[in-house]
């Protein structure tokens, strides 16, 4: 229930994040946000039901997020989605680790759809998406002094 609660809290986190990025995105990538932004609803309510469902509490969205760095521009929203699928692929491998059965695959499958948007984002791809110790450049808390999803409950993007 912990990875499966991580990922609800991810994903709120991805939703207020993406609410930033769609303030700042530039108009030639607003529907690849608002496609992302779209994508990150939908899996939080579907989390939210499966938390339900097991019987426990789905935890809540924070009113805020504390943004790893400044977003003035279209270039640093861009900067930000980026951060955002990474962080949100590293918690869905926490839960791909976790689960089993139905569960496993529908993390896979958020995992892969989150790499493949980190990429589009970034112009980077990783050999292991979703795995910060594999990755060159680590994407939590540590290279940006602010918690990440997989570092606190809060989810802050």
């Amino acid at each position: 229930m912990t990875a499966l609660q991580s990922a609800l809290a991810a994903e709120h986190a991805a939703v207020y994040g993406y609410g930033v990025v769609g303030g700042r995105i530039g108009g030639r990538r607003r529907a690849e946000a608002r496609a992302a932004y779209d994508a990150h609803r939908a899996r939080r309510d579907a989390l939210v039901r499966e938390v339900r469902d097991l019987g426990g509490e789905p935890v809540a969205a924070s009113a805020a997020y504390a943004l790893p760095f400044q977003v003035p521009d279209a270039a640093t929203a861009v900067r930000l989605a980026a951060r955002l699928e990474e962080r949100v692929a590293g918690v869905y491998s926490d839960l791909v680790r976790a689960a089993t059965g139905e569960r496993r695959g529908t993390a896979a499958g958020a995992l892969r759809e989150a790499a493949v948007r980190a990429v589009r984002w970034s112009g980077e791809s990783v050999a292991f998406p979703g795995l910060a110790e594999r990755t060159v450049v680590g994407t939590g808390a540590d290279d940006t002094g602010a918690a990440g999803p997989r570092g606190s409950a809060s989810g802050a993007p």
